[in-house]
């Protein structure tokens, strides 16, 4: 019984090990016979072209306004009187606050009379002591008396005039921190007052560029988010020094600013034209792949298949230097020449020999001066 049971499990391994051989040579010959194609990636590509683009270097910048500040309280005192709105348009000497001065005005009433009285006792005095009536330090108290008590007028209108603020210089104003009746502390802020036309724009530059900017020499400035606009101005200020942890030195332009679009605080595009111009070959940017080894593009060209031999649509990946941009297009200086067909969008799916399919239906947005709608 038990030889016949190890001849029937002998039997069946044999079997099954003969099935497993069979199939195993069958999926052998069928990857061996297979031809598997990769499907190419749907890409949109652009053609090369060789332009002549004005030397320029573009910065981030800060708009900042030539003066700004604060307007607070000089001295403590309720307010009485409010002349002014938030956000509006005001004039140098304007006035803005009135807080209350009856008591200064009450003391003022108080010390003028005592200095009449003083000023009368001083001329009784100075007839006395000419005729010799009265000693010279009397004379003299007289006079001390006469001049304290002005002094005291002056100090109390001195201060009812503190009390009156107005505006140090023309601007805007910005929102109001104050309401009718409320009690200032000395130096509490009142309205932010800025000088907007003209303003500043301070941006920083690296050292190896900073031989090729002086006073004087021209800046544009524009913003995303103020579409067609331009902003020109000059060079007024060039910092001392370079920064140690940035190996940039500040500059200071000052611009028009009509309108009153561009606010303190607000970042912007700083172009500098340098003079020279050059030869690049603009691209979307969409086209260009960002990384720390080098930048790279996807250039379209006929390949062969090494296996087949069959001949297809494919791409190999190209280093090449950027210096720039201009709208939604970067300057591309060498690792290209006219006539390429390089990816503009799809690239990120890409890999060095991969196939593609052109369709251009759609592309990405390559305008030197893009004007985007609002949304």
């Amino acid at each position: 019984m038990a030889k016949r049971m190890i001849i029937m499990l002998l039997a069946v391994a044999a079997l099954i090990g003969g099935l497993g051989f069979v199939k195993y040579h069958q999926v052998e010959t069928a990857v061996a016979n297979a031809d598997f194609q990769v499907p190419p990636t749907s890409v949109t590509t652009v053609i090369c072209k060789r332009e002549t683009w004005p030397s320029t270097l573009s910065v981030i910048g800060t708009v900042t306004a030539i003066q700004g500040v604060m307007v607070s309280a000089d001295l403590p005192g309720t307010v009485d009187k409010i002349h002014f709105e938030s956000g509006q348009s005001v004039h140098e000497g304007d006035i803005l606050v009135e807080l209350d001065t009856r008591q200064e005005r009450a003391q003022l009433a108080n010390m003028e009379a005592q200095s009449d009285l003083a000023r009368v006792q001083y001329n009784r005095a100075d007839q006395l002591v000419k005729a010799g009536v009265i000693s010279k330090s009397e004379f003299d108290n007289a006079a001390a008396q006469q001049k304290s008590t002005q002094a005291q007028v002056n100090d109390i209108k001195a201060a009812i005039a503190r009390k009156t603020i107005r505006l140090p210089f023309s601007g805007v104003l910005g929102i109001r921190q104050i309401s009718l009746g409320q009690y200032l502390a000395a130096g509490q802020a009142i309205v932010s007052l800025e000088s907007l036309n003209p303003i500043y724009v301070n941006f920083g530059v690296p050292q190896q560029d900073a031989a090729k900017l002086s006073i004087g020499r021209a800046v544009r400035v524009n913003n995303e988010d103020l579409p067609g606009l331009s902003f020109s101005g000059k060079i007024t200020a060039l910092d001392s020094v370079i920064s140690e942890q940035t190996r940039n030195i500040q500059i200071q332009g000052t611009l028009q600013n009509p309108g009153l679009k561009l606010r303190p605080g607000m970042y912007v595009q700083v172009e500098l034209p340098l003079g020279t111009a050059r030869e690049v070959i603009p691209l979307p940017a969409s086209a260009i792949n960002y990384a720390p080894y080098g930048d790279s593009v996807f250039v379209v060209t006929d390949m062969k298949d090494q296996k087949t031999g069959k001949t297809y649509r494919g791409v190999r990946q190209v280093v090449v230097k950027i210096q720039g941009s201009r709208g939604d297009q970067v300057a591309v200086v060498s690792g290209l020449n006219p006539g390429d067909e390089v990816v503009s969008a799809g690239a990120f799916r890409l890999r060095n020999g991969a196939p593609v399919e052109v369709n251009n239906s759609v592309q990405p947005s390559n305008s030197p001066h893009p004007n985007p709608e609002e949304s």
